[in-house]
Formats: structure tokens, sequence, C-alpha cells
């Protein structure tokens, strides 16, 4: 059943102008080259941008970091990795940087945006430890950069939302820097989802932009060809056995997503883990939807994470714990 009738009127014109796309290897390049064009929009001003390189700590290449800081001087901020978006196959840090840069000045923080390797190029773990390698990087880098070590959060959305999640975890199994807050927007969190292997059953989730069909491409190439990622469960978080020890979390959906089940169900297991959880849906909202400029749908869940990274780096953990369903009527 079609479900453009969900849609929220003021998303419906972004949506008419995204072409749907046909995700193959053979076309990937194209998708790359498109998406970086579609994203280049000029830095705003008051921030000072820098490319360094994490050493890698997997064997691997060292990790490309775009790091962006207000020019203002502060004796000490809240450091931030950013996780970008694209199906594990697409996207740069590059095509990220207007957004860095005005998360950098709104929360007056140090943000860190990691240009990990693209699948299918690069399957599991190679993306995973170039986080890794770029969350210790800025922990080593703090009092270079002004940054307080304990108030150091991470950020993804889509697949970088389920970069972000495995990061977490793996941090907090490797005993690695201390994570302040996750903030997970739209994460790409379950392989399963979309395939016949998939436990949801939800017939108006994934409709427009970002499709079961790519959901099962993006995983297949995260995976290296495989239908089913190894035991190891940081690939795909949601099959975590246990979810105790995370950091406070800010989770975010629309309730036309492909991963709408997926996030609920991990929000639900992190509260019942004992972790700080804020899950906010929104109605209407398809994936990608928190791009869109100008839509109010938008402009609340801007409204919403910035709040809640507000209190995460400069409130105690008392102030999480709020989980929210917007209905919008």
């Amino acid at each position: 059943m079609g479900t453009r009738d969900l849609v929220d009127p003021e998303l419906l014109p972004w949506l008419d102008a995204y072409p749907s796309t046909d995700l193959r290897t053979e076309n990937l390049a194209e998708h790359r080259q498109a998406l970086s064009k579609a994203m280049d929009v000029e830095l705003p001003p008051g921030v000072s941008v820098a490319r360094v390189l994490a050493p890698s700590i997997a064997g691997g290449p060292d990790v490309p970091l775009f790091v962006y800081q207000p020019v203002e001087a502060r004796s000490s901020r809240p450091g931030l990795i950013h996780i970008h978006g694209g199906g594990f196959v697409l996207g740069g840090a590059v095509d990220w940087g207007a957004e860095c840069a005005l998360l950098a000045l709104e929360q007056d923080i140090v943000v860190a945006s990691v240009d990990y390797r693209l699948a299918p190029e690069t399957p599991f773990p190679g993306p995973l430890e170039d986080c890794y390698a770029a969350l210790s990087w800025l922990y080593g880098a703090a009092e270079e950069l002004a940054v307080d070590p304990q108030r150091i959060a991470i950020y993804g959305d889509s697949a970088g939302g389920g970069l972000a999640a495995a990061l977490a975890l793996a941090a907090r199994d490797r005993g690695g820097p201390p994570i302040c807050a996750q903030f997970l927007t739209c994460p790409m969190l379950d392989h399963r989802t979309g395939s016949p292997l998939s436990p949801y059953r939800n017939p108006i989730a994934g409709e427009f932009v970002w499709t079961p069909a790519h959901n099962r491409f993006g995983w297949r190439a995260m995976m290296g060809g495989a239908d089913d990622p190894s035991p190891d469960h940081i690939c795909s978080p949601a099959r975590a056995e246990s979810l105790a020890g995370l950091p406070p979390t800010f989770m975010a959906v629309g309730a036309l997503d492909l991963f709408i089940d997926e996030n609920i169900d991990y929000g639900r297991r992190l509260a019942a883990a004992g972790v700080p959880i804020e899950l906010h849906i929104y109605p209407g909202a398809y994936h990608g939807f928190h791009v869109v400029p100008g839509a109010r749908v938008t402009e609340r869940y801007r409204r919403d994470y910035h709040e809640a990274m507000a209190r995460a780096f400069f409130d105690t953990p008392a102030g999480w714990g709020e989980a929210t369903m917007e209905l919008g009527f």
C-alpha cells in the first residue's frame, strides 16, 4: 500500500525532488558524485576547519578527520565525534562540512567528522575501526584542542548512527575512551530489516528515500557479500546480547522510516538495561527528513537534539530519561 498520504505536507516538495535510485555496485561512483554535489554548501563564518590524520589502531591506513572549532578561544569545550550517513556505501566527511560547522557554532563545541572507509571496498570491521581510531585520537588530543576529555560524545545519522552505536559498544567492551552520550538519528542498526530475516512486519515503513532494497544492498556491502554477519554483534548492533553500560542515548526517527521498528526496539532494550534514553518519533517523516530545510517537523527535531546535546554536555545525567512519541495533530 502507498504511504504518500501519510507524509507531512511540508516534506512533500523535497520528496518529489528526490530521484528514485537503484543502488548497484556498478553505479556507486555515479551516486557518490551526485551526493557530493548536492551537499556542497558553503561553511558558515566564525568556525575554523582543519584536516588531520588519526593513526590507525587496527593495522589499517591512517584515518582522515575534519575538525571544526569556533574561532573564539575557550579554555575548555566539549568534543563530538561526527559519523556521516550514506548506507555504508555513500558519502564522505567533507559532504557534511556545513552541518558540522554549524553544530560547532551552535553548541560551542569541537566537532571531529570521520572520513571512514566505505563498503564494499572496505567491509566490516574497517569502517568501525576507523571510527574507533578517530575517538581515540580526539581523546588523546583533548588537551591540545582544549577539549574536556570527560565531555566527548558521538553522533551519527543513518549508517553513521549504526556505526556510532557500534562504536559505543566497542568502547564499552574494549575499555576504550569514555563517551558521555551517544546521539543516534534514524540509525541503521539491524542487518535483517527489509530482508526475509526481518522480525519486523511494518507495512508503512520504508517506501521513500531508503527502501528495503537499498538496505539489503548496504548491509551486504558492509558484510562483505554475506546475508548474515558473523556472531560479532558489533557489526549489527541490534543483535548485541547486552546494552548495559552504554552512555546516555538520544534517538530520533521518522514514523515512515524503514528503521522505525529496529530503532524503537533498540530504545526499549536500552531502557530495560538501565541506560538513560530519550526517544523521539516524528509523524509524517521519512528517512532523511532531518536535512529538509524549513519544515516544522525538521525544526522540532533540531530543537530536540540540540536540547539533549546541551544537557549531555552541561547538565548531570539526571536530566536524561524522557521517552517521547510526537503524534503531531
